[in-house]
């Protein structure tokens, strides 16, 4: 299958600057909605994001609309040639409908049905609310697809939760149906029913998890968030329909997200399967800069893994919908952005695939919970602070570098990532409980490719294998017959793959496969897992690799070699001397196997070899010290090279051949020294 690519395109003159903008908020201070259109401009700001709880506003009492405010705001956008990413309004709705239609209220997973306030929080079932948004954003494309600043849909915003009230259990019960075919005894079947007395007879006895209820089977609780990811979706194509009907070519996204403090990919929602619904991919970053748990490298290449994974998820540009330019006012210690860094983590995401640089939020509000939100318009309304100039700063950058827009990214090596499985995993009531760590398990393989810059797409199981020298698959804890056989195909047919601990243990109803682990893998890998040791957080172990020794912990598997060689042996405990690390020729290609989980220095070294051996290199022959990153975007004539400083001390760099300044002017060559949190952008003909 191929990646999800929109026939839609993004149509921008330039790269987009700004955020959201939140006019519904200041109707009753004119003057400061003139001084935000001056103070657009002198930010260098060129595209805002409109309406996204916009909806008491627009619609202040039921059939009731008040568009004006927003026909002035598209009219002052456009008068300086900005563009309006227009949002659909569903993310907060107002209070009139909760109260007379209660059936838009969510309900918990203890069955408490919801109060009306804060926001995100309808259910994605109710008739009332599909109907009343499908109305409100008919509205919209009626009045606004025609006008020259709309550029893009933004739907809802930050689609998640999920709603557990009589309707959303009716649609559950019909989305089992549909998937199990009508069979009640397969359903029984995929979710071990006679565990525990859990044989459902009939279907009204299905119900979603609670902690009331249910919350152990874990076939029902991996298919409700299949579900519950489902029923958004449906939600979402419904808010689509006025609007591909109305505006059918101007494209559309709406925003993900990524849970923090750890900055890992959203877990409430599959995010694969909104790809080819949308047409451009957009998230919200807001990475913990400057914590005191880990460097500012360290952090910067978990941003880069998350960039790699929705860059791919449709194999083109995404937008940076939202960012702070400072600070945010949610994370338990909010730390300001140090002068240089907001400029750095901005070209970073350029560097990564974003054609966008947007903010939550252009003004910061008076009043309620994100008052203290970082914006690019402080409180003092004033041009002349440091945060307001740093955007204006990095809106002239963009400027320069509006060559960039529509750019690729090329990779040879591939992750393969599954929002299931870590739904699987995190459920497993084994291993260690809070060892598991699938994302943190990912990060610590892509980190030596972050460090040698080498280019990395991060795809799903559904994506074409065959595109790749080299695909890295952690802890695939759940793996169906189908992606087994892709992976067998990849190796015979010469792909080099590499698979970790905890791999094949269950299928997708999340049962443990007869034999404990797939024939097909066995035959892929020259071995069979035994046993998995856990260990306790101070438990260590050691492999033997290459005539060096390498610290285990947490996980430790057990090898029984039907034909792997061996690469490195387990140094301690009653496996001693038995296999940790192998390879396994397997038709044209290799498979290797890491079973333990071993130190950072490990999958450094063993990267480093494998990727000399394979000739994967960096796509520039730069070199370059610690702490910085060196990513690359493409067009038909050109390479854009990104030189990025994410250590706090000043590192040199050794230029591998003249290349031009894109952001400075002239040529450069040589030798080249780099500020802490500075950033070079240089552009050379292929």
């Amino acid at each position: 299958m191929k990646m999800k690519q929109s026939k839609r395109e993004l149509k921008a003159p330039f790269l987009l600057h700004g955020g959201d903008y939140n006019p519904d908020q200041w109707l009753k201070y004119p003057e400061v909605l003139k001084e935000d259109i001056d103070l657009m401009q002198s930010a260098h700001t060129n595209t805002f994001s409109v309406g996204i709880f916009a909806w008491s506003a627009l619609e202040p009492e039921e059939g009731l609309y008040n568009f004006e405010w927003l026909d002035k705001i598209f009219d002052d956008i456009h008068s300086f040639g900005g563009k309006v990413i227009l949002a659909t309004p569903s993310g907060a709705r107002p209070a009139w409908m909760s109260k007379k239609y209660p059936d838009v209220l969510r309900v918990n997973a203890e069955r408490v049905k919801q109060l009306h306030g804060g926001r995100h929080n309808h259910c994605f079932t109710s008739p009332t609310y599909l109907e009343k948004t499908e109305k409100i954003n008919r509205k919209l494309a009626e009045r606004y697809g025609k006008h020259p600043a709309l550029l893009l849909w933004h739907i809802s915003n930050e689609y998640s939760g999920d709603c557990h009230c009589d309707n959303c259990q009716a649609a559950f019960r019909e989305w089992l149906k549909e998937k199990y075919d009508g069979n009640l005894e397969a359903l029984n079947d995929a979710w071990w029913g006679p565990f525990w007395s859990h044989t459902f007879t009939d279907w009204e006895q299905v119900e979603s998890p609670s902690p009331n209820g249910e919350d152990g089977v874990h076939g029902l609780r991996l298919d409700w968030r299949r579900f519950s990811t489902d029923q958004t979706v449906r939600f979402m194509e419904n808010e689509l329909v006025p609007i591909r009907e109305i505006t059918p070519d101007i494209p559309v996204t709406t925003n993900f997200m990524a849970d923090t403090p750890d900055l890992i990919p959203f877990r409430g929602l599959d995010y694969n399967r909104f790809a080819d619904k949308i047409d451009v991919i957009s998230w919200d970053a807001y990475p913990t800069w400057h914590n005191d748990w880990e460097t500012t490298a360290e952090l910067a290449m978990k941003v880069g893994f998350i960039d790699d994974l929705y860059r791919t998820l449709k194999d083109q540009p995404f937008l940076l919908m939202e960012n702070t330019p400072s600070a945010v006012n949610w994370h338990p210690v909010n730390k300001a952005k140090r002068p240089g860094m907001h400029i750095l983590a901005s070209m970073q995401m350029l560097a990564h695939g974003s054609d966008s640089i947007l903010y939550f939020q252009w003004r910061k509000s008076r009043g309620s919970t994100e008052k203290f939100h970082g914006a690019v318009v402080d409180h003092d309304r004033s041009p002349d602070n440091r945060v307001f100039q740093e955007v204006a700063e990095l809106g002239k950058r963009m400027e320069k570098l509006a060559a960039l827009q529509g750019t690729y990214r090329a990779a040879e090596v591939a992750f393969l990532y599954d929002w299931e499985n870590d739904w699987a995993l995190e459920d497993a009531q084994g291993y260690g409980l809070d060892s598991k760590q699938y994302i943190k398990t990912m990060h610590a393989h892509y980190r030596p490719f972050w460090k040698q810059d080498i280019p990395v797409d991060v795809i799903m199981k559904d994506h074409d294998f065959s595109k790749y020298k080299l695909l890295v698959v952690p802890m695939l804890y759940m793996m169906n017959n189908q992606t087994a056989e892709k992976l067998e195909v990849f190796v015979k047919n010469g792909g080099k793959l590499v698979m970790t601990y905890i791999s094949g243990v269950v299928n997708e109803h999340d049962l443990v496969h007869n034999g404990a682990w797939q024939d097909k893998l066995t035959g892929i890998f020259g071995l069979r897992p035994l046993e998995t040791d856990t260990l306790y957080p101070r438990d260590r172990n050691h492999v033997l690799y290459r005539s060096k020794y390498y610290e285990v912990k947490d996980y430790a598997t057990v090898l029984e070699l039907t034909g792997a060689k061996t690469l490195g042996d387990y140094e301690e405990d009653f496996y001693k001397g038995t296999s940790a690390v192998t390879e396994h020729a397997y038709g044209e290609g290799i498979a290797y196997y890491i079973g333990a989980r071993l130190e950072d220095a490990f999958q450094d070294d063993f990267y480093a070899e494998l990727l000399k051996t394979e000739l994967i290199n960096s796509p520039v022959g730069i070199t370059k010290q610690e702490g910085v990153s060196i990513q690359v975007r493409y067009n038909e004539d050109s390479l854009f090279v990104f030189i990025m400083n994410f250590s706090e001390e000043t590192r040199d760099i050794q230029l591998d051949q003249l290349y031009d300044d894109v952001l400075d002017g002239g040529n450069v060559e040589g030798d080249i020294q780099l500020d802490s949190y500075e950033v070079k952008v240089l552009r050379v003909n292929k």
